[in-house]
């Protein structure tokens, strides 16, 4: 059984489709055939607007047409077919959508006066349409132009069905029951139309109200501003309003514009960079925009509440991309626009950022979050804003003159300057990686040429202000040489140390980059000279030299193009050949440069972060980041992207690390945690370790790998060790505080010796050791090659044999381990004697941690011992005198190279607890046999005289 209702809107969907179909046929298509293509810019907009708003009009036609079959339907079949299945119902949607654009359609008609413009193109048509247009219109005199009558004729029609719908669906859901499943379909229709209906009156008010505007502007200003798209919300000449500083002489507010008139000046400010603040009276508030601000004061409150509420509902309006259904003024609270939003502009004030275009998000009328800058001349920046300015991290690409050359600036950023840590590379193939301050160099970085450059550099060490002052090594690849010393303004000043590809090594005073006074030079062959020296170290002046043999030459030197050295002074050949000790104590640099504020550009960040108490902010300022490569960011422009390893997207954010290290404070949990944090280059304590690694082989790896050089680097990596303990107490402190517990006690120096040697420096030690162990490799290189002649003569000894020469008592001998072929004898046996042992002591060279080498010559110590128990068959301590030899003998046969580097490596570098010790005791055997192989008689085949002290140990 069907409803009145329903035959009531049968008839209304009959009758409206009619409608429009006559409208369609009588009207539309007649005005579009009647009008030829017009020539100038204005009349072909109207005649595109007439043909959207036919389009809109078949489309309005084809939803009536549905809807009257879909009631067709439910009226003959009732029982089949249930009130739900109405498209009026199901589809109101879809049906509220198709209205929504004819309105849209009709109404820009309207605002630029489409309909009479065209008709007034064509008289003719207005006369013969009058009686056409009579049928649509019932209350209207037909007696004005075609114009407003056309206007009225396509609205009426309109108006009339949508009060009708509104009536018939609110009546149609009095009359279903509450359970009804069409109830909520019928409720949300009526409610869907009732809004248009409101909607419509609006849009059809503002579509007039926008058209009367025109006629009231100059014509310069129409031309400006007069659009279709344009719906007028609020003049200053209805409801007054002054605007400073601007002194606007006329403020109008569209849905998408707001528009400023001074004179024949516009200023237009589009509605999604608007931001509203409420003013301090009641007569006032602010308006902000991305380059300026004003203030909007009304003649009295209540005039001031209704330019802040449209204003601020029309931004609402702007964001959200469509009309709402409310009314303007129908309530003193719109919904309040977001404050952050994410909007394109191009700026247009003179200024650093004019004509630049930022995509990107905004808040308050400034830049703020993630967006991107994109300058005129193909500057481009992308990454964080604050408050309008670069902020956070940021990639900013600087075209250069060469066609497809860019400076790619990747960086951290504060209050608009590079600041933090950053990566450049720039169009000339150099690459900075490091510290900025105020947008310059400032701090610890590292400037590196392309390998391919004319003239090849580096530079590692401190900038200020963009130069290089303060502690660095420059390396000169042209020239083959390394300077590691002092700077001042971007040139060499004040002591330094100069090493060449030829092995000489040159220590003075340098001042703007010139050699000044005199110094001390060293030679690879171990000559000594004292004295001044040219650019090129060429001998020059007074001085000394020092011969290898300890011969000496003292005078006057010079070199001349062609004549080579030449000197006038005295030869002295009656001293002494110098000790080989004192050979290697000429040690350079020590003293010249404080070890403790060498690299004060690589601790004084991490000691600032820890003393802010490590916010996260500024963790990926001090760490560092990944990002793609320049050559990948200057593919395209137009993709600029900013990906790169952030703190947040991993499991070391420094909040995780503060935790982390908290549960880590027991003693043998604290070692373990320390190795991962080390390797982890997330984290600051591997950070901070892998900066120094790249410092120390910055100045000892390649051409600064020189002997005299060996001290320089044993102590700087002792005092490395001791900077990573103190950033890790820092960090503990931090961590404690953060929690509200007591903080540690300072430690005393002793107890932090040995933390520092115990623990810290075991681990560290494998990341300088390539370029540490090269240098005392170098440093013991004689003592090694008489040592390495005495491995190779003995070790044609078979080990009776040798065992004989080395005065090991017969009945230590380990005949019983000796498996004998047939028809083999004791005598010709090699490798087999204490093979335990030697395979122990091969050991030694597995690690570089000394604790774990002196566990080794300490467990070859054990396997001796238990050899020679198991030949007596007791337990056996060994004297000294039976000792020193079975060393010898196994030393001999595990065959070590560089066994002199080695020892005096774990010399110096083992823990100060173990001095006077047993691992003491055992260096020093290892010592006593080191050098006995290198002597004279061991390489001749000779027995040694005597082996030395014959206490028992």
């Amino acid at each position: 059984m069907c409803n009145p209702e329903e035959t009531a809107l049968l008839q209304l969907e009959e009758t409206f489709s009619a409608t429009l179909a006559r409208i369609d046929s009588l009207v539309l298509q007649p005005l579009l055939l009647a009008t030829p293509e017009p020539s100038d810019p204005w009349g072909r907009e109207c005649l595109r607007l007439l043909q959207q708003l036919h389009r809109s009009s078949q489309k309005l036609w084809e939803v009536t047409e549905e809807s009257l079959h879909s009631l067709q339907e439910r009226l003959s079949h009732p029982d089949a077919i249930g009130l739900e299945t109405l498209l009026l119902l199901r589809g109101a949607d879809h049906v509220l959508q198709v209205h929504m654009e004819y309105l849209e359609s009709y109404t820009s008609c309207v605002v630029v006066q489409a309909f009479q413009k065209i008709a007034k193109r064509r008289s003719e048509y207005g006369q013969k349409q009058r009686k056409v247009l009579r049928q649509f219109l019932s209350d209207m005199s037909l007696e004005g132009t075609a114009g407003p009558t056309l206007v009225e004729a396509l609205r009426q029609p309109l108006t009339h069905h949508m009060q009708q719908y509104v009536l018939l669906l609110l009546s149609l859901g009095d009359t279903i029951k509450e359970r009804h499943p069409a109830r909520e379909l019928v409720v949300h229709a009526a409610t869907l139309f009732g809004n248009l209906q409101s909607f419509m009156r609006q849009a059809l008010d503002q579509a007039v109200a926008t058209q009367a505007l025109w006629p009231t502007l100059s014509s310069r200003l129409r031309d400006v501003l007069c659009s279709p798209a344009h719906r007028l919300l609020q003049d200053s000449q209805d409801i007054p309003v002054t605007v400073s500083p601007l002194r606007a002489q006329r403020v109008l507010l569209f849905d998408d514009t707001l528009v400023l008139l001074q004179g024949h000046h516009v200023h237009t400010f589009d509605l999604k960079l608007v931001w509203v603040d409420p003013g301090q009276d009641g007569c006032t508030f602010q308006v902000l925009t991305p380059e300026e601000e004003f203030s909007f004061c009304a003649k009295d409150p209540q005039g001031r509440v209704v330019w802040q509420w449209k204003v601020t509902q029309a931004v609402s309006q702007a964001l959200r991309g469509k009309k709402d259904f409310s009314v303007l003024g129908a309530g003193l609270e719109p919904p309040e626009p977001p404050a952050c939003r994410c909007v394109e502009y191009t700026f247009r004030m003179e200024g650093r950022l004019c004509q630049a275009t930022y995509e990107g998000e905004w808040c308050r009328g400034r830049p703020h979050g993630k967006g991107t800058l994109k300058w005129p001349d193909g500057r481009n920046h992308v990454g964080d804003f604050c408050q309008g300015l670069e902020h956070g991290f940021g990639i900013r690409l600087v075209p250069q003159a060469t066609e497809d050359k860019f400076d790619c600036y990747k960086c951290h950023w504060w209050e608009g300057n590079m600041c933090g840590y950053g990566v450049c590379e720039y169009s000339t193939d150099e690459v900075y990686k490091g510290y900025f301050q105020e947008g310059l160099r400032h701090g610890f970085g590292v400037l590196e040429s392309a390998l391919q450059a004319p003239q090849p550099y580096k530079y590692t060490g401190h900038w200020e202000r963009g130069q290089r002052s303060g502690y660095g090594v420059g390396e000169d690849g042209d020239r083959g040489e390394r300077y590691i010393g002092m700077w001042q303004a971007d040139q060499r000043h004040g002591l330094g140390v100069v090493v060449t590809q030829a092995g000489v090594c040159y220590q003075g005073s340098f001042q703007a980059d010139k050699i000044v006074g005199p110094g001390v030079l060293l030679s690879e062959d171990d000559l000594l000279y004292e004295g001044s020296v040219t650019r090129d170290l060429n001998l020059v002046g007074k001085g000394k030299v020092t011969f290898p043999n300890g011969f000496t030459l003292e005078g006057s030197f010079s070199n001349g193009a062609g004549r080579g050295l030449q000197t006038q002074g005295v030869l002295d050949t009656a001293a002494l050949p110098p000790d080989p000790s004192s050979i290697r104590k000429r040690q350079l640099g020590l003293g010249a440069f404080p070890v403790e504020s060498r690299w004060q550009g690589v601790y004084g960040p991490f000691r600032d972060f820890v003393r802010a108490s490590c916010p996260g902010d500024l963790q990926e300022a001090l760490l560092g980041f990944h990002t793609q490569s320049s050559r990948e960011l200057r593919k395209s422009q137009e993709y600029l992207c900013c990906q790169r390893t952030h703190p947040k997207d991993s499991k070391s954010s420094i909040e995780d690390i503060l935790e982390e290290l908290l549960r880590h404070q027991e003693p043998k949990a604290l070692q373990p945690y320390l190795r991962k944090a080390l390797s982890n280059s997330l984290h600051p304590l591997g950070k901070l370790l892998r900066t120094l690694t790249l410092t120390f082989q910055a100045t000892y790896a390649g051409v600064g790998a020189n002997k005299h050089l060996q001290g320089l680097a044993q102590e700087e990596v002792k005092q490395h060790a001791q900077e990573l303990w103190a950033a890790y107490k820092g960090l503990l402190q931090v961590a404690l505080q953060r929690k509200g517990q007591a903080l540690e006690e300072e430690e005393d120096a002793e107890t932090r010796d040995l933390r520092v040697h115990g623990l810290v420096l075991p681990l560290i030690l494998s990341s300088f050791y390539p370029e540490l162990f090269t240098l005392y490799l170098l440093l013991h290189e004689k003592e090694d090659s008489l040592y390495s002649q005495g491995i190779t003569n003995l070790s044609l000894f078979p080990d009776t044999k040798l065992l004989e020469f080395l005065d090991v008592q017969k009945h230590l001998w380990p005949l019983k381990d000796l498996t004998l072929t047939t028809n083999q004898r004791h005598s010709l046996v090699r490798n087999k004697c204490f093979l335990s042992a030697t395979e122990c002591l091969q050991k030694i060279v597995t690690t570089v941690d000394p604790r774990e080498k002196l566990e080794v010559l300490e467990r070859t110590y054990g396997e001796i011992e238990a050899t020679v128990s198991r030949v007596l068959g007791r337990e056996h301590k060994l004297p000294m005198d039976d000792l020193l030899p079975l060393l010898i003998y196994v030393v001999s046969r595990a065959r070590i190279q560089h066994l002199g580097a080695e020892i005096h490596l774990i010399r110096d570098m083992m823990d100060p607890m173990n001095t006077g010790g047993l691992y003491d005791f055992l260096l020093t055997a290892l010592e006593s046999c080191y050098e006995h192989i290198q002597k004279e008689d061991m390489r001749l085949y000779r027995l040694p005289s005597r082996w030395g002290s014959r206490d028992r140990w």
